[in-house]
């Protein structure tokens, strides 16, 4: 690949999508159609083609629109799974975060520092519970053979030592603290961008902006939402992978949503954080609230374990009881608390979890949310539509796995092993190579080795290396190379997922005329 160019097959662009969607909607016969672009169905349309199968991936809205976008950015290792006794699921997501790491996207996810602050809140009992649980995870770390070099061990810190990682808690009763690593996702909805690319240049047709209106075991109806053009994709094998809207598409399917809201605060309000911080919840013996600093002027501070009843909206609305909560949780370690004033913006993503019958809390009460399995499923209708649900972003190629071997089982197709273990997303390379690039660290762990064709646009167009926003790294030249590249086909592909500028309204509002302007700049040069 040349420096100055995508990664081969993979580029998805507008005049790409309208091609592709003629293709599909022609009459032939896919071997794989996936309904739904979040991390497990871009997931599932790469595992799938990596395989060789013939792939159609739709989605009614853009890659990561719904709840992929709206995750911590954490990539778990399973502790949270240990101390509720899962252990395989604290395991399959050791060895996912491993495969991330080490494997597939060492460019996009890498090593966080989290200080458990030891404040007067925090018992001896407390602490020695967390530090047994901390020692526990490292255990899970090693039976997932992810190297020491990539995950550091845990260990004690003084008060002195806390002090410096964690400079905005009070520093009256701090007895010292405890300090973890986990693997952190530079942007959720990057990885499913690069997923998506990466199923693109195995031959997948990753169409954006198309409904399904309905759904069988034999293909679907669909619906151009950019022409109101309505046609029909045929496939052998149906997957759907819509998430919290499984059920709206496949009768029998149940779903107990679960709401995880989170604030975005300026960085200055919190100082220097060299870590990440994990807050106990009080009364709470296995939850957190995080403190999640992202590099780009902003920490995010979340998140809620809340069900959610009713109808599914597109974009979940942030109730008022969340951002109290949040705000008291980080107020009572805070020197100077957070005040509503200060959250400049909030986000809320829904969990997919599976509604399993009978599964009850404490006498005989519905379980909390918070209390569900993250397990996954793959379920198979009776007109032969299979359906990934539940898991988390972490675990989402080997939902992906599944799957695709339960599909093929199901309608006979010939596909080879999933090779996605140790396939390389777009942009992925050796943590040494990725530091020798020539080019800004912003961009290598946003873009990989890719990192030098996008500021190469920059190169050419002077007017492209301006950041969009004063105080933000993203240039013009990522908004240019995300609609060249990355198939985004609007104002809000390129603010809210493409880039993060639309988490907080204002800069949403101020980088608006720029995206306009990119979009039509790439209309002219690509026309």
């Amino acid at each position: 690949m040349s420096h100055t160019e995508a990664a081969p097959g993979s580029s998805l662009s507008a005049p790409r999508r309208t091609r592709e969607l003629a293709e599909a909607a022609d009459g032939r016969v896919a071997d794989v159609l996936v309904v739904g672009l979040g991390a497990t169905g871009a997931g599932v349309a790469l595992d799938a083609a990596a395989r060789g199968l013939d792939v159609v991936a739709v989605d009614a809205h853009d890659l990561a629109f719904g709840t992929s976008r709206w995750s911590s950015k954490l990539i778990h290792g399973g502790l949270r799974y240990l101390a509720s006794a899962q252990f395989d699921v604290a395991h399959e997501s050791a060895v996912e975060r491993g495969v991330l790491m080490t494997r597939t996207a060492p460019h996009l996810v890498a090593a966080q520092p989290f200080v458990l602050p030891l404040t007067p809140l925090v018992s001896r009992a407390q602490a020695s519970l967390a530090w047994a649980g901390l020692r526990a995870g490292d255990v899970l770390r090693l039976a997932a053979r992810t190297p020491r070099q990539v995950l550091p061990a845990p260990r004690r810190l003084s008060g002195a030592e806390a002090r410096h990682l964690a400079p905005a808690v009070r520093a009256a009763g701090l007895r010292g603290g405890l300090l973890s690593w986990d693997g952190k996702v530079t942007d959720d909805a990057r990885l499913v961008t690069a997923l998506s690319r990466t199923a693109a240049a195995h031959g997948a047709r990753v169409l954006t902006r198309v409904r399904v209106l309905e759904l069988t075991g034999t293909g679907a109806r669909i619906r151009d939402e950019l022409t109101g053009e309505e046609g029909e994709i045929r496939a052998r094998a149906v997957i759907n992978a819509t998430g919290v809207w499984a059920g709206a598409l496949v009768d029998g399917i149940r779903i107990r949503p679960s709401r995880g809201t989170h604030l975005v605060l300026r960085s200055e309000r919190l100082g220097a954080l060299p870590a990440g911080l994990h807050l106990p919840i009080p009364g709470e013996t296995n939850r957190f609230v995080l403190v999640l600093p992202q590099g780009d002027g902003r920490v995010y501070v979340g998140l809620t374990d809340e069900p959610v009843e009713g109808g599914i909206p597109d974009v979940p609305e942030v109730p008022e009881t969340d951002i109290g909560f949040l705000l008291d949780v980080l107020g009572s370690v805070l020197d100077a608390p957070v005040v509503r004033d200060e959250v400049v913006g909030a986000f809320a993503g829904l969990r997919p979890l599976l509604d399993t019958s009978g599964h009850e809390g404490t006498e005989g009460a519905p379980a909390r949310t918070s209390d569900i399995s993250r397990r996954h499923a793959v379920l198979t209708s009776s007109e032969g539509v299979t359906t990934v649900v539940g898991g988390k972003l972490t675990t989402y190629r080997r939902m992906a796995q599944d799957a695709v071997d339960a599909a093929a089982e199901a309608r006979g197709l010939r596909a080879a092993p999933s090779p996605t273990a140790a396939l390389p997303l777009v942009g992925a390379a050796a943590p040494e190579r990725l530091r020798s690039l020539p080019a800004p660290r912003h961009l290598i762990h946003r873009y990989g080795t890719e990192a030098m064709a996008v500021q190469s646009l920059a190169a050419q167009d002077p007017a492209l290396a301006q950041p969009v926003l004063p105080g933000q790294p993203v240039t013009r030249a990522e908004l240019l190379w995300a609609v060249l590249h990355e198939g985004a086909l609007d104002e809000s592909d390129l603010l809210d997922r493409r880039s993060r500028i639309g988490l907080v309204r204002e800069d949403r509002a101020e980088a608006l005329a720029t995206a306009r302007e990119v979009l039509g700049q790439a209309a002219a040069a690509h026309p």
